[in-house]
């Protein structure tokens, strides 16, 4: 005898499909989630390869190689550039480089206007002067946010505090880097603390190296990390009496020339995800990390105690969003530093915090966070959030600085992820 099958009730069959839908939608993210792998140090693979024509591109230009300046005694940036270049991460995207480390931004800034390197790193001073001189290139990352620049005085000096420059006779010889952040941090220090440059201090151009030895006859040295740190901690032949943080919010920038982005968007875009890739390979291995920077010939003189350190308060300190280049907020840290130097006559144009952001491209940061899954920060993760400043107003009221902060902040938290992501074996949903 045969069965004739009964037609499925309309409602039964909605009712059905709602359970399939629902149980679709729940499954979703885990699927989406299993066909995502990560790297231990929670890179989305496989790794984006660059294009046989852009990789064409580069050869016809004599970038191949492409050439990346770095500076070896920076601190958070040295790391970065060293992982990058070591770990072998751009050429895991295609990309042949050749990494060159500078002792400071003055000497890189020369190799990028001649054309020579097509990607550096440049702090607030020679990116600023990068731009001055309409050199074509793009800031695509943040660099080593709030790096302690700090004035240094020998263990026997009187001077207590910046103010107590105030009426030095003779003028009190204070030694750093012509041209660098450190000269822009004293000149706004002087500024603040009613000091005159030429009257009650003299500025003396000399390198990080030499002012380790705080040579006699010095006042003082102003420098950036890890100088300040290497003579207080290690060798133990100075203190600090002041430091850059109600001054300048600090930062470096990653930056590649701009007819790279235009003839090769992808290579900007592996340079970008290299970029963060290194600082989360960091997050997971500062020791290995701090292994890689003992092996650079400029970082020999350093113990690993001191890299190890470093990499902790300019790597591992801030959420790793810290890289995102937001060229509004940086714009208005830097017209302070615009005015003063166009006012001195040390740039040619009065720059505003507009030149600052039509010289930052977040397009491809933009990119890498959607691969990561991470969220665009509204602004920069050292700022608390009911802060009462405003980054173009200075003196500044407190903020996180590797200064005042005791512990690493916590990553991922709510708000910072768009979907899954994964890092050390953990699994982190938004």
């Amino acid at each position: 005898m045969m069965h004739h099958s009964r037609p499925t009730h309309p409602a039964r069959l909605a009712w059905l499909w709602r359970i399939v839908a629902t149980l679709l939608l729940v499954a979703a993210p885990s699927f989406g989630f299993a066909q995502q792998k990560f790297t231990d140090w929670g890179w989305p693979l496989p790794y984006q390869q660059i294009s046989p024509q852009s990789v064409q591109w580069l050869k016809s230009q004599g970038w191949w190689p492409l050439k990346i300046a770095y500076q070896a005694p920076w601190s958070g940036q040295n790391t970065i550039n060293i992982v990058m270049d070591r770990m072998g991460l751009l050429k895991k995207r295609g990309l042949e480089t050749k990494f060159q480390a500078f002792a400071s931004g003055p000497a890189i800034n020369e190799v990028i206007v001649s054309g020579r390197f097509q990607a550096g790193s440049g702090g607030n001073f020679p990116f600023t002067s990068l731009i001055d001189k309409r050199i074509p290139v793009k800031a695509i990352a943040i660099e080593s946010p709030n790096l302690l620049h700090a004035l240094v005085v020998p263990n026997d000096s009187p001077l207590k505090s910046f103010k107590d420059l105030k009426g030095s006779n003779p003028p009190a010889a204070i030694g750093l880097v012509t041209g660098s952040s450190a000269e822009f941090y004293v000149q706004m220090a002087a500024e603040v603390n009613g000091v005159k440059i030429g009257k009650d201090i003299i500025l003396k151009n000399m390198s990080p190296g030499d002012q380790m030895a705080m040579p006699k006859g010095l006042a003082a040295v102003a420098s950036w990390d890890p100088t300040p740190t290497m003579i207080v901690n290690e060798r133990k032949t100075g203190r600090i009496i002041d430091s850059i943080y109600p001054y300048n919010m600090y930062e470096g920038q990653f930056y590649v020339r701009e007819d790279v982005i235009q003839h090769a968007p992808d290579v900007a875009q592996a340079l970008s995800d290299a970029f963060v890739e290194a600082t989360l390979w960091t997050r997971l291995h500062p020791r290995q990390a701090a292994q890689l920077m003992s092996e650079d010939p400029q970082l020999r003189n350093y113990s690993k105690t001191l890299l190890l350190q470093q990499i902790e308060a300019y790597n591992n300190l801030y959420k790793p969003t810290y890289v995102y280049p937001n060229g509004a907020f940086w714009g208005a840290a830097n017209e302070t530093i615009f005015k003063w130097l166009y006012q001195n006559k040390r740039i040619e144009h009065a720059l505003t915090a507009k030149d600052f952001e039509a010289a930052v491209d977040p397009q491809f940061m933009n990119k890498t966070f959607e691969k990561l899954g991470w969220a665009r920060p509204a602004q920069p993760p050292f700022i608390p959030a009911h802060w009462s400043g405003s980054p173009d107003k200075i003196p500044y009221p407190a903020y996180e600085t590797p200064q005042n902060l005791k512990q690493a902040q916590v990553f991922p938290q709510p708000g910072d992820l768009t979907k899954p992501w994964m890092f050390d074996g953990k699994q982190y949903a938004p």
